[in-house]
């Protein structure tokens, strides 16, 4: 791999005992034979060996798509690799409990952001059981990462994934940083022009470069509506690997041979590819110089 990203910013983490029979029930229409086996600490950190350093964060989809797990896993890791992982808290608001579990992961456990997935949980982002939530984060300087795109899973209405939610509560909550994962596929259009709009709001591109001509598209489209420099790199490991990622993302415009076709700059790639989080998801507080 000739160039490196700096950061992977969207790497799960789940053991083996965290996963329930349903996950093996869904495999059908995921990438066949193209996930990594496991997704433990250990394997995490050997896989993330071509990057600087990766925002970690354990999954509360259990009844969506067969893994639960917990904040607990993702301390662990980061206590274990604190030179490599920066672990996110995973917020569930159909707990009674979610805020004492945030408050818990935040100020016992020290991590350093949230993940929600609405999709996953059912959840819409306007769902005012959330308040409390951004509230939280807004006032502790923590970003909030989502899952903004569809999912292969059943068990998760298609319409919580759409990126456009995300601008009413960007509005309501100007100093809460969000983060909307995989550029909201297939609507990533969505993703762009909200990310074009809103000062709070930034995008990234895990589990994309599989499909490349979507990919192509959203990154010509980035381009175009000038928010290259909101963007940032993550793979959804173990849904995507480091290596691949880095060469789906150089090797974009290999498709468009003999074309005519725009092509994605190598300024939007070396972009990218050096995008730094915490200089820009922390106002002032970075999570590596604490």
């Amino acid at each position: 791999m000739s160039k490196r990203a700096y950061c992977d910013c969207h790497v799960n983490i789940w053991t083996d005992e965290q996963v329930t029979p349903l996950w093996g029930q869904l495999q059908g229409r995921v990438r066949k034979g193209d996930l990594a086996p496991k997704a433990d600490a250990d394997t995490l950190y050997a896989e993330m060996a071509h990057v600087e350093k990766a925002i970690v964060f354990a999954l509360r989809y259990g009844d969506a798509i067969g893994i639960e797990g917990n904040d607990e896993t993702t301390a662990a890791a980061v206590a274990k690799y604190a030179d490599k992982f920066v672990g996110f808290a995973y917020v569930d608001p159909r707990r009674a409990d979610c805020m004492e579990m945030l408050r818990h992961s935040i100020e016992d456990l020290g991590l350093k952001g949230a993940k929600f997935g609405p999709i996953y949980n059912g959840v819409h982002l306007s769902d005012p059981r959330l308040d409390p939530v951004y509230e939280y984060l807004q006032k502790n300087n923590l970003p909030l990462t989502m899952h903004m795109g569809t999912t292969f899973a059943r068990n998760a209405p298609v319409e919580l994934g759409r990126a456009i939610h995300v601008e009413p509560v960007a509005m309501r909550f100007p100093d809460l940083t969000m983060i909307m994962a995989h550029m909201g596929h297939p609507w990533y259009e969505e993703c762009i022009v909200v990310a074009r709009k809103q000062p709070n709001v930034f995008c990234e591109v895990s589990a994309l470069s599989y499909r490349p001509w979507q990919y192509y598209n959203i990154l010509m489209c980035a381009q175009e509506y000038r928010i290259a420099d909101k963007i940032f790199f993550g793979t959804d490991f173990p849904f995507a690997r480091v290596d691949e990622s880095v060469a789906g993302l150089l090797g974009v415009n290999d498709q468009l041979e003999g074309t005519k076709l725009p092509r994605v700059s190598t300024e939007t790639m070396d972009h990218i590819l050096s995008s730094n989080p915490f200089a820009v998801w922390w106002k002032g507080d970075s999570p590596l110089s604490t």
